[in-house]
């Protein structure tokens, strides 16, 4: 397990520094800038009680309930780091935000994917820490503890409207998405500067259930977002 102490404002950022994917970082800490990529998904359920207010304020907005807690489930479709290929593998998180999103203060557990080769599973960490700088790299200010990391089987579906992440019996969730006017094409955001990506699908928990690291979680009916990711290093 890696667990980081710091002062306790150490990852706290102003509510004006919002949470874009093109916000600079000028106070990130230890990142090591290096050579990586990922294409795939990323797909969420929190405890908001509506759609994420985060996407839309850019993380300056309160979570419904005052406080976030999520699972994420990001499926590489392609990707590399430092040369080592990361294509297929799967990555679940848990995620602690005691208030508002970019006021940092983050708890996070990582859950690589059992199949990754060691240079692979660490470079996953340095990527999900924000170490490995580019599109994470504001994790570093965000994220005040890393509570656990560890090998897993961590099992994603994507089928039609539905996505669903296993980890044995720490993290079972599925989502759906929301139906939009048009059949073939859900309620979404789009052009957003979302730290993830531009388009997000709002979806709403299934069936969802969090049990580890002393966490007990139901997202059930909760907020739920699916986005295409395409993110990268700083010397990508």
């Amino acid at each position: 397990k890696m667990v980081t102490n710091k002062r306790p404002d150490a990852d706290r950022l102003p509510i004006s520094q919002r949470i874009d994917q093109r916000m600079p970082n000028p106070k990130r800490r230890e990142a090591t800038p290096t050579e990586w990529q990922i294409k795939g998904e990323l797909f969420l359920n929190c405890s908001c009680e509506m759609f994420c207010p985060c996407v839309v304020s850019l993380g300056a907005h309160p979570p419904t309930e005052g406080h976030c807690h999520a699972w994420m489930a990001i499926a590489i479709d392609e990707g590399h780091f430092e040369g080592e290929n990361l294509s297929g593998l799967n990555v679940g998180l848990l995620v602690d935000i005691p208030g508002r999103m970019g006021e940092g203060n983050w708890k996070v557990a990582a859950y690589v994917d059992e199949n990754a080769s060691g240079k692979a599973y660490n470079g996953l960490l340095q990527i999900f820490s924000g170490a490995a700088g580019g599109t994470t790299g504001l994790f570093t200010m965000l994220v005040s503890e890393i509570i656990g990391a560890e090998r897993a089987p961590v099992k994603i579906i994507r089928d039609g409207n539905k996505r669903s992440i296993q980890i044995g019996r720490k993290i079972a969730g599925e989502i759906e998405m929301i139906a939009g006017k048009s059949p073939d094409h859900p309620v979404m955001i789009s052009n957003s500067k979302y730290w993830m990506g531009p388009d997000i699908i709002a979806a709403r928990g299934v069936k969802s259930k969090v049990r580890d690291y002393g966490r007990v979680w139901d997202f059930g009916g909760k907020s739920a977002e699916i986005c295409p990711i395409n993110w990268q290093g700083p010397a990508a």
